[in-house]
């Protein structure tokens, strides 16, 4: 199995979830997040990604088996291993969505006396 392979299974459950959050947003549910924002995000990750992955390859902390990449580097870092940045700039906000507060006073306990503070 190669690791574009690999990332295709992550990035399909990726969609999926992502896919449930903006069905929530179009439904009236709790706010998306701009996608400029998102664009920022997804920018720095690559960037550090592109950073970090290079001096763990470098420095021989990981290695890949070259019958199993595409053969397509940035730096010295495979391609595929920018997949797991951009899932994880999808699959965080996409969560946030889904699972966040949706209502006025959820998650809130009430204080002491039974008196909610805001």
């Amino acid at each position: 199995m190669t690791y574009w392979a690999v990332n295709a299974v992550f990035l399909a459950a990726v969609a999926a979830v992502a896919g449930a959050a903006v069905l929530r947003v179009r439904g009236g549910g709790r706010g998306g997040i701009p996608l400029p924002v998102l664009g920022v995000a997804l920018a720095v990750l690559l960037a550090l990604t592109a950073v970090f992955d290079n001096v763990m390859i470098a420095v021989g902390l990981v290695g890949y088996d070259e019958g199993r990449i595409s053969g397509q580097y940035i730096g010295i870092a495979p391609l595929e291993d920018f997949a797991y940045a951009v899932a994880a700039v999808v699959l965080l906000p996409a969560l946030w969505v889904l699972l966040g507060p949706h209502g006025a006073g959820r998650g809130r306990r009430p204080l002491r006396g039974g008196e909610d503070p805001a």
